[in-house]
């Protein structure tokens, strides 16, 4: 099914297609061979979309060990509401704790969020996707003009491609905005993470997510000390790049 793969004629088919046209052509090319990534936020949308054109979409979720509570039990919720599996990915026990022994449990507010992510996230990411040809985020432009606005509804992860193992990413929800995005929420009366009830708009782990206030952005309650152009966890570290 994946032996000979035309980007090109993807990301054309791609470009300006629907949400679920996407995740179609994905499944097409794929099949079971694709996984979805699940954050724990609006990515809810993703798993609805997929798991009404494929009831036995293959789901992931990265779980740090530092999620918000509320984090966890929306991720039980969506397991139970679709009756899916979700597997969750932990980070290596050992480098948590070498990294914590060293450096403490929030060194990331004096030299940056990268390491901490490094272990937390990019680390059991890496070893995930290492297993998979294609993957699929919830990705939006709208998310954050600095590093999301070229999003592209397809594409060849430049993260984490390697030459004898390309990993081709869709990101079906590219071109919805936070508004399209609650509005099918509420619509189809989907569960959601009950922080976002609290002021909080993009949920991370707890230390590092916090509210945001009327009419600032929503990448604004992430990383709130670092610069706006690096407000990327490293799981999409080709959007730096393309913004740069």
């Amino acid at each position: 099914m994946t032996a000979s793969i035309d980007l090109q004629q993807l990301t054309a088919d791609c470009a300006n297609a629907s949400p679920q046209t996407i995740l179609k052509q994905a499944f097409a090319t794929f099949g079971d061979e694709l996984w979805l990534s699940f954050s724990g936020a609006e990515d809810v949308v993703l798993v609805d979309m997929a798991w009404k054109i494929n009831p036995q979409v293959k789901v992931f979720s990265l779980d740090t060990g530092r999620l918000h509570p509320e984090t966890y039990h929306f991720i039980e919720k969506v397991r139970e509401h679709y009756k899916i599996s979700i597997e969750v990915l932990s980070p290596d026990a050992q480098q948590v704790q070498d990294l914590v022994r060293k450096k403490g449990l929030f060194s990331f507010y004096k030299d940056g969020h990268s390491e901490c992510c490094g272990v937390r996230k990019i680390a059991p990411l890496k070893r995930k996707l290492s297993t998979v040809k294609a993957w699929a985020t919830g990705q939006r432009r709208d998310q954050s003009p600095g590093t999301r606005s070229q999003v592209a509804a397809v594409e060849l992860d430049s993260a984490f491609s390697t030459a004898e193992q390309p990993l081709y990413k869709f990101n079906p929800l590219a071109n919805m905005s936070s508004e399209e995005v609650w509005a099918y929420i509420r619509m189809l009366e989907l569960p959601y993470n009950s922080l976002h009830e609290r002021g909080f708009i993009s949920i991370g782990c707890e230390p590092c997510t916090r509210p945001v206030l009327p009419n600032q952005h929503e990448r604004e309650g992430r990383w709130w000390w670092e610069e706006a152009t690096q407000k990327e966890c490293g799981l999409h570290a080709g959007n730096i790049i393309a913004a740069q």
